[in-house]
């Protein structure tokens, strides 16, 4: 048995059972609740190594609930939705979800998605930011350790992929990153077409950085090549 525990919020109760049912085999242990309040409850009570969070929830519905447990957790969050627009995509995105699978899905994609988003945060992650010391540009000040940003004193809320690509580009000023290399160091998986997914990921990292205020910007796009941190 790994020594990992997995929340399930879904009110369906058939595709929760199948969902379980396929991570147990994987030897994860699991707890499932039907509705986003549950959800937050579960986290408030107990530790967990990730989520599979459904949008569209009695009484909280998916988004709400990944709000309010980002504000002091940083577990993967993985959305399951009916929905299948790209707006709809985007908004998990932008919210803090670490990744998006639409119904129906196939049971052994959804736990591949799941061992990778555990590897990414078990092994890549911590291995990022270990002994690193604090980085400061001006009013800006990166903590790796505590996984905090400032800004002139300000805390700045970010989600986990909005931190790992801010860290990453500030701890390497002036290089230029392609939109495939940032997905490859900060998902720490193949690129598949995601230059859209980093693309949302840089916007509103942007905008928690007031950067739509500042003409010197900390982040540079590199047109046709990818991003810079100007600091």
């Amino acid at each position: 048995m790994k020594d990992i525990s997995i929340l399930i919020a879904d009110d369906e109760e058939e595709i929760a059972n199948l969902i379980a049912f396929h991570l147990e085999k994987e030897g994860y242990r699991i707890m499932k609740v039907s509705n986003g309040q549950e959800a937050v409850r579960a986290v408030e009570n107990q530790v967990f190594d990730l989520l599979i969070l459904d949008i569209m929830m009695p009484k909280m519905d998916g988004y709400e609930v990944t709000q309010r447990i980002r504000k002091q957790h940083n577990m993967p969050i993985i959305f399951l939705s009916a929905k299948t627009s790209d707006f709809d995509k985007v908004q998990g995105l932008i919210i803090g979800a670490d990744d998006y699978m639409t119904k129906p899905f196939t049971p052994i994609e959804l736990v591949a998605r799941v061992n990778a988003q555990l590897r990414r945060f078990t092994t890549l992650n911590h291995a990022k930011t270990e002994n690193k010391s604090n980085l400061e540009f001006g009013g800006l000040v990166i903590s790796p350790d505590q996984r905090a940003v400032t800004l002139y004193g300000e805390s700045i809320e970010l989600t986990p992929k909005e931190f790992d690509i801010l860290y990453l580009l500030a701890s390497h000023p002036k290089k230029v990153f392609s939109v495939e290399n940032i997905f490859q160091q900060v998902w720490g998986e193949a690129y598949f077409e995601s230059g859209n997914t980093v693309m949302v990921h840089i916007r509103t990292l942007r905008k928690k950085l007031k950067e739509d205020k500042q003409k010197n910007k900390l982040i540079k796009t590199v047109w046709g090549v990818g991003y810079t941190f100007n600091g």
